[in-house]
């Protein structure tokens, strides 16, 4: 099959697909307290749909899938569908997204199904502060959960995500990167984005990569600059004495558009060619109307051909996008 190229000649390899809304977390960036009104359940696409875009996505080289939410973890028998996604012809790369707080108990039987890499979400090290964030008091159980994947060789590289905030986040930084120092994970720092549910992110609210890096080199000294594919998000360090790594994303003060390889897919089954897209493209309907694979993969192409150029989230005139961070996936 031909490979998936948007009409800027960008090269399609990676996909996000949300596998539920819902979440166990009410992040102040992300969601209110009160959280959002949920997909009612035969909304979201079933394992099996979800197993068939993969595998026509994978056909068109789209090697790398990544699984988010909401929180991921709280899908019943996720394992069974990270099983079926990692027997899939094509798919080089599996992963998922979490908060972590399920982890600990999920861990082994992820990457028994074929789980390769995972992401956890660590805005702080602080109890009182995590629990402001997060609104929940569950510091205790990301760091389990991070304890138990790092049991799993095979379950590597262990990425920690830190969400930036101006005003919150500086006093994080010397812990979150002394973490990376002593640990095999690679921590990044992802500039806050006009994603919350609220919709009151300011561009005053963004702590920039290199302002956060210069609060790490203030303590440990000079970051080592280490080598990252084109399409990769993160700019990365090393330390000259520490096992793991630092990355910055950092999408508002540098966006790397140009390089964008991704498209998501939400839980119910909606293509967004951009996190800030204002226009969706209807796969579920396609998935249960009798459609053929190549329907589905025209109807793709055709979407992937509308990809933006870039989010504009700096220009005058700037649309926020038509969803939230949680009900788009991360």
């Amino acid at each position: 099959m031909e490979p998936l190229v948007d009409s800027w000649g960008r090269r399609i390899e990676s996909v996000r697909v949300s596998v539920t809304d819902k979440c166990n977390f009410r992040c102040t960036y992300c969601m209110p307290a009160e959280g959002l009104q949920w997909l009612p359940r035969a909304e979201v696409l079933t394992f099996e749909e979800i197993a068939r875009l993969v595998r026509i996505l994978a056909a068109m080289g789209v090697s790398e899938t990544r699984l988010t939410g909401g929180e991921p973890l709280i899908r019943r028998d996720l394992p069974e569908l990270v099983r079926q996604l990692a027997v899939t012809p094509g798919v080089e790369d599996l992963s998922l997204t979490t908060n972590g707080v399920l982890l600990d108990r999920l861990a082994g039987p992820l990457v028994e199904a074929g789980l390769k890499r995972i992401n956890v979400s660590l805005d702080s090290l602080s109890h009182t502060r995590f629990a402001e964030l997060a609104r929940r008091d569950a510091l205790d159980k990301v760091l389990a959960g991070l304890e138990e994947a790092e049991r799993y060789p095979e379950l590597r590289p262990i990425k920690v995500n830190c969400v930036a905030i101006k005003g919150f986040t500086e006093p994080e930084v010397p812990a979150l990167a002394e973490l990376a120092r002593r640990k095999p994970y690679v921590v990044r720092f992802i500039e806050f984005m006009p994603l919350d549910a609220d919709e009151v992110w300011r561009d005053d609210q963004v702590l920039t990569g290199d302002e956060i890096r210069a609060l790490i080199e203030d303590v440990y000294g000079p970051l080592v600059e280490l080598p990252a594919k084109a399409s990769s998000t993160a700019k990365r360090y090393g330390f000259a004495d520490g096992k793991g790594e630092v990355g910055f994303v950092n999408p508002v003060s540098e966006p790397f558009c140009s390089a964008c390889d991704r498209i998501r897919i939400t839980a119910d089954g909606q293509l967004r060619t951009c996190l800030f897209s204002t226009r969706e493209w209807d796969l579920k309907t396609r998935l249960r109307d009798g459609s053929s694979d190549e329907q589905l993969a025209a109807a793709i192409r055709e979407a992937v051909i509308h990809k933006e150029l870039k989010h504009r989230i700096n220009e005058r005139g700037f649309v926020r996008a038509s969803r939230s961070m949680s009900q788009i996936g991360g």
